[in-house]
C-alpha cells in the first residue's frame, strides 16, 4: 500500500485521481481550503474512506504552507508521491497577505514551498515521486527574473507561461539534487473543473457551453497523474504533455542557470 499527498485533492482532477488510488488499494491525504467541500469529497468515497483523510489548509501562502505540513507530519513520516493538482485561473491583479499573486503562488510557488517541507518524509519511501499537474508549456519558455517573482503589475497572457514553466525548472531541480526521487510534470489538458471559480460570469458561461466538445473527461486528465504517482519506470525529469498517454513524454532539459536563479528566489521568499 502507498501513502499518496494531494494537494488540490477535494475536487476535480485531484479527487479523480484519489478515487483511482483508492481503487488500486493505496492510501490518500487531501489538502483543499474549504472544509465542507473536504468532508463532501470524503463522503463520496464511500468505503474507501478509511484509507483517505483531509487536511484544510491555505496553500496561498507561506504561512498556509508551513501549516499544512505541520498538520500532515503530525500524522504521516513517510510518502511514497506528491501529487500538486492546486490551481487558480485569474487575471486580476490582486494579491496574497505575502504581497505575491495567488496564480503565481498557488500554481507554482506552493508545490516548491510543499515538497521542500516534504522532503525527509519522502525520502523515506524506497522511490518517492513528486508530480505537478500545469496547462500545457513549451520548455523553451522564457523567464523574465526581472519582474519574477513579484510580477507587477500581473499580466495573465504575459506571465501565465513563466509561472507555469517554473514547475519544469523545479522538477529539473529535484531530479538533480534527490537521485532517489523521481519527479515530472503532467498537462492534464482541460477538463471541467472549479479552477475557472475566480474568472468573470462570461467566462464561466462559455466554457460550460464548449464543455462537451472541448473538454477532456476526468479520467483522462487524471489518467497520466495517477500512473505517474504510481509507477517508477519513467526517469526525472519528465514532462507528458499529452493528456491519457503515459508513453508520450518527454525529458525537461532546462537551461541550469535559469534553474539555479529560480530556486534561489524560491528558497529566499519561502525560507525552504
Amino acid at each position: 500500500m502507498q501513502s499518496i499527498l494531494i494537494s488540490g485533492g477535494n475536487s476535480g482532477i485531484g479527487l479523480q485521481a484519489a478515487r483511482e488510488f483508492l481503487a488500486r488499494g493505496h492510501r490518500v491525504t487531501l489538502l483543499g481550503r474549504d472544509a465542507r467541500k473536504g468532508e463532501k469529497a470524503l463522503a463520496s468515497l464511500a468505503d474507501a474512506r478509511d484509507r483517505a483523510s483531509f487536511h484544510a489548509v491555505d496553500l496561498s501562502t507561506h504561512a498556509g504552507v508551513r501549516d499544512a505540513a505541520q498538520q500532515v507530519l503530525a500524522v504521516h513520516d513517510r510518502f511514497d508521491a506528491v501529487l500538486h493538482s492546486t490551481g487558480v485561473f485569474t487575471s486580476k491583479d490582486i494579491r496574497t497577505t505575502d504581497g505575491l499573486h495567488p496564480f503565481f503562488t498557488v500554481n507554482y510557488l506552493s508545490r516548491y514551498h510543499l515538497t521542500q517541507l516534504m522532503l525527509p518524509a519522502l525520502r523515506r519511501a524506497e522511490r518517492p515521486r513528486v508530480v505537478m499537474m500545469t496547462a500545457k508549456v513549451p520548455l523553451s519558455t522564457p523567464v523574465d527574473l526581472s519582474v519574477f517573482p513579484r510580477l507587477e503589475p500581473f499580466d495573465f497572457t504575459r506571465m501565465r507561461l513563466p509561472v507555469q514553466v517554473a514547475n519544469h525548472h523545479y522538477a529539473a531541480h529535484l531530479a538533480d539534487t534527490e537521485p532517489s526521487l523521481l519527479a515530472g510534470v503532467v498537462n492534464a489538458g482541460a477538463a471541467r473543473t472549479d479552477i475557472l471559480r475566480m474568472t468573470p460570469w462570461y467566462v464561466r458561461t462559455m466554457a460550460k457551453a464548449a464543455g462537451p466538445v472541448f473538454f477532456d473527461s476526468l479520467e483522462t486528465s487524471a489518467h497520466n497523474v495517477v500512473e505517474a504517482c504510481l509507477r517508477q519506470d519513467w526517469p526525472a525529469a519528465t514532462y507528458w504533455d499529452k493528456p491519457g498517454d503515459f508513453d508520450r513524454r518527454m525529458p525537461i532539459d532546462l537551461d541550469k542557470a535559469t534553474t539555479g536563479q529560480l530556486m534561489t528566489v524560491s528558497r529566499d521568499i519561502t525560507g525552504a
